[in-house]
């Protein structure tokens, strides 16, 4: 989920924050038009998109060969676009090469096996994630403008988002027979310490894109992709003679978490002694002065709880309907369409992390960021939602004919559901980047109880396409909530080209 090589060549010359600063003092008067014009790399008043990205140029809006690679050209050159593409193709890969792993996973392992070991990795992921992506927010909010204090800060977010998971999977494995036989695999002293470990080290890896993200090197996050995914197929491959049973010492599980554990020295290494040095010095006089702590604690005072509610969505769900089902081949059927559900959900989660991250540098040109990430969003978003709606049966069967029929309502629900989902990724972090904690958070927890409560009270009539029920109909109700207060965003900056957007 993220890694980067040790090359020193990170960000384009004359495009880093020191620069922007210079350019700002000399004309501060330059329209958000004739910025995103500079960026660009015109000067003149012939240049073919106007501030919110939109072609000016008729010969140019006919998609000729040369627009289309000014426009990409264009895009690369403007942080927001390429950090958030940067992360989309992360999201690609991790897909592809998930899809493959599992598919590998479904032919080398037993029904059974390859259920167990998928409940292994949704409670593994429950606690790593909901500890670790509850900082999410405010790291992105703050690595922008840490400056001299970043290394401090990211730390801080390590160690506190692995204590607390820590904490979190202790307490479950206290419980554990309250969550039913199928957890069993976590019981005794060795299987609870190894899971322990496991948390931890998964806690650290899933802050670290994120970290690369808010230091405007989310570039390196799709290249640890590769390579981690690449070396979890092989383990796995390797490991289907050795290790054949599920649960947590079958070979998904290891193949799964060893490749975690190698990964965290090397992209760490990268951090804290080649970038977080390049932010600094590129910083030095934009965030000159850090936020205190006291800033950074109400921000997560309000963004923590929201946060964690959402993402109870994404892994507490899993958790529970496994308990529910008590059958882990039919487990395995709905994590796989939950998985592929929620990996559409993240391409506009992950320019919604760009769009914070830019509010943060820039929140002069935040109507017009917000502008730009949902158009960019909805025409890479919208076309994957078609396909998978339609195509749903075909993308199962590739795992196996029964996956493609218990499955396949299920993922159409999920596809169906990222449409509103959308919305809420860009207005959250919208209000991430506006520090608007109370609003997020209201926004979080009231989606998080919608989703919970619908999917327990469909699950008993409906099955696990309950789940696919309840996401649909809890995004569509926060979406018509939410859409009001987005559409006064996106006005602001658009009756006059002077104003900075």
């Amino acid at each position: 989920m993220s890694e980067r090589d040790a090359e020193r060549r990170v960000w384009p010359p004359g495009e880093g924050l020191a620069a922007d600063a210079r350019r700002d003092r000399r004309e501060p008067e330059a329209s958000a038009a004739s910025d995103l014009v500079k960026v660009a790399g015109k000067d003149d008043a012939t240049a073919p998109f106007d501030a919110d990205g939109a072609m000016t140029d008729p010969t140019m809006a006919q998609g000729s060969r040369t627009g289309l690679m000014d426009r990409l050209r264009a895009d690369l050159r403007n942080p927001l676009f390429l950090q958030g593409y940067a992360l989309m193709i992360n999201t690609a890969i991790t897909a592809v090469l998930g899809l493959g792993y599992w598919v590998l996973a479904t032919h080398l392992y037993s029904a059974s096996a390859f259920g167990e070991g998928q409940t292994m990795i949704s409670v593994l992921r429950l606690f790593a994630s909901l500890t670790g992506l509850a900082f999410v927010g405010a790291l992105a909010r703050f690595i922008p403008v840490a400056g001299r204090r970043t290394a401090e800060f990211v730390v801080r977010g390590y160690v506190i988002a692995g204590v607390a998971g820590l904490v979190a999977a202790l307490g479950f494995l206290l419980t554990l027979p309250l969550w039913g036989p199928v957890y069993g695999h976590l019981g005794g002293f060795g299987p609870g310490l190894f899971f322990l470990v496991s948390v931890l080290v998964w806690t650290v890896f899933t802050l670290q894109d994120v970290t690369l993200a808010g230091l405007r090197r989310a570039i390196w996050v799709p290249v640890n992709s590769l390579a981690f995914g690449l070396v979890k197929m092989a383990m796995l491959v390797g490991l289907a003679r050795a290790l054949p049973d599920g649960g947590l010492f079958g070979g998904i599980f290891i193949s799964w978490i060893v490749p975690t554990a190698l990964a965290l020295i090397p992209i760490n290494w990268f951090i804290f002694t080649i970038v977080i040095p390049r932010h600094v010095r590129e910083t030095r006089e934009s965030a000159a002065n850090p936020p205190p702590l006291r800033e950074v604690g109400r921000f997560l005072a309000g963004d923590f709880p929201g946060t964690l509610s959402v993402l109870l969505i994404v892994y507490l769900v899993p958790v529970m309907v496994a308990a529910w089902l008590n059958d882990a081949a039919m487990f395995g059927y709905f994590s796989i369409a939950h998985t592929l559900g929620c990996m559409i959900e993240l391409l506009a989660a992950n320019m919604a992390v760009s769009l914070t991250v830019e509010g943060s540098f820039n929140a002069a040109r935040l109507a017009q960021s917000v502008r730009n990430a949902l158009r960019r969003t909805f025409l890479i978003v919208g076309p994957i939602i078609v396909m998978v709606v339609v195509a749903a049966p075909l993308i199962l069967n590739i795992f196996s004919p029964e996956l493609s029929r218990e499955g396949t309502p299920l993922l159409r629900l999920m596809a169906l559901a990222v449409l509103p989902g959308t919305l809420i990724e860009i207005y959250l972090s919208m209000l991430r980047a506006q520090s608007s904690a109370r609003s997020l958070a209201a926004v979080q927890i009231g989606m998080a109880v919608l989703v919970l409560v619908s999917v327990a009270a469909i699950f008993p009539s409906a099955g696990i396409v309950g789940v696919g029920y309840g996401m649909l109909a809890s995004q569509l109700l926060i979406a018509l909530i939410i859409l009001p207060g987005l559409r006064r965003v996106i006005k602001v900056g658009k009756a006059s080209p002077t104003v900075a957007a």
